[in-house]
């Protein structure tokens, strides 16, 4: 599997393809899954983009043992236990790698190995938890084991949203997460797609609040990522299948509109978050601590003259 570069160009999802998603960018082959046409591609949008690997602090909780995950990074590593005593104790955490990352426009997509819908009861490929909606018409998108968007215990604190606006149709794309995964991002986005985006964009992340009206909505969802715990919106779609009393994989999306979109700009933002978004590494916390250079030289000596 791999992450679809920018010369990929936008296939219409039409079914959905599995729950798991990983890294097929959309569930639509291996190409970028978020509809439409492509526009042009160009350096701007992400083929000459800076994948200089950078950390990031991590706030809020972590089965991990990490304090910082890495934008760019590659993922990975050993899945683990959550051990008793820490939240959502005995599911599973980490694995996930950079090449999973792509989940598709239905919540709960991008999770490997699962071929069915919903973030209820799952593990943390990613260690991230997924992103949570507000109070909704169907429950399938309202799950409140894992709290409301304020919760700080999320890994990366709590959730946060940055918006980017076109600047030739004037699209507005909206992006939730965890607080540092926004603020990572923005960075992110604004050195591969500066030239498509208007002053209006964000420069830093703002409180999502799922409870409140007016702002980004499930049916607005046009790609998810590192087991839904990432989602790109888009003001003014309206996918139906989110209204489906029946979320399964054979689910029809709603096309994107046919015109108005920037694709150039969507196509840019797509490829960056896949790219960048922050991934945590294989767990330290749970493997033996290291011996200081001190207590090293204490057991050399101790060996010669002990053993």
């Amino acid at each position: 599997m791999r992450i679809p570069l920018i010369t990929s160009r936008y296939q219409d999802l039409g079914r959905r393809k599995g729950g798991g998603g990983g890294g097929k960018g959309g569930g639509s082959g291996a190409k970028g899954g978020t509809g439409g046409s492509s526009g042009s591609s160009s350096s701007s949008s992400g083929g000459e983009s800076n994948s200089k690997t950078s950390k990031v602090p991590i706030t809020g909780s972590s089965a991990s043992g990490k304090s910082t995950a890495t934008a760019y990074g590659s993922g990975g590593g050993k899945s683990i236990t959550i051990p008793t005593g820490q939240l959502f104790a005995g599911r599973t955490a980490g694995g996930a790698t950079r090449g999973e990352m792509y989940g598709t426009r239905a919540y709960g997509s991008g999770y490997p190995g699962y071929s069915s819908y919903g973030v209820a009861g799952r593990g943390f490929p990613f260690w991230y938890w997924p992103v949570v909606w507000g109070a909704s018409t169907n429950p399938y998108y309202h799950d409140p084991e894992y709290g409301d968007s304020s919760n700080s215990s999320r890994t990366g604190g709590p959730m946060a949203q940055a918006n980017f606006v076109s600047n030739s149709t004037g699209s507005t794309f909206h992006l939730l997460s965890d607080n540092s995964t926004i603020s990572s991002l923005i960075s992110s986005i604004h050195t591969n797609c500066s030239s498509n985006l208007s002053s209006s964009s964000s420069n830093s992340s703002s409180p999502y609040n799922s409870s409140a009206p007016g702002g980004p909505q499930p049916e607005q969802a046009i790609q998810y990522y590192r087991s839904s715990s990432v989602v790109l919106t888009l003001d003014g779609y309206n996918n139906s299948a989110t209204f489906s009393s029946n979320i399964n994989p054979n689910t029809t999306d709603t096309p994107l509109p046919s015109s108005g979109v920037d694709m150039t700009l969507l196509n840019c933002l797509n490829y960056t978050i896949g790219q960048a978004a922050p991934l945590i590494d294989g767990a330290s916390s749970l493997s033996p601590p290291c011996l200081g250079f001190a207590a090293l030289v204490w057991l050399a000596w101790f060996l010669a003259h002990y053993v």
